[in-house]
């Protein structure tokens, strides 16, 4: 995996995106327009933890490499070297996939 040139601050995390499903379960071809935004991803980069009003840093709760599923319309979406990542906040994170 190459190093990805962008360091989230604070409780952020950067996930690159899954890709959109192609496929209904039924088996029909999505359009573009018709794909839904992913809500899955592999955390990329993380931030050193939420800064606490005792001056300390908290710890994060995700690491590089989880699998996670976050919010539909959670983080900024951006794109880095034509490949699609979010930046979120780790509390919009909805759970880690083992």
């Amino acid at each position: 995996m190459a190093k990805l040139k962008i360091k989230p601050l604070d409780d952020r995390i950067v996930v690159e995106q899954s890709e959109a499903e192609e496929k209904t379960a039924g088996g029909i071809v999505l359009p573009d327009t018709a794909k839904e935004k992913p809500q899955r991803g592999t955390v990329v980069a993380t931030g050193p933890g939420k800064l606490l009003d005792s001056g300390e840093r908290g710890q994060m709760s995700v690491k590089v490499g989880d699998q996670v599923f976050y919010g539909k319309y959670a983080g900024s979406d951006v794109e880095i070297d034509r490949k699609k990542y979010v930046i979120l906040r780790e509390n919009d994170v909805l759970a880690i996939i083992e």
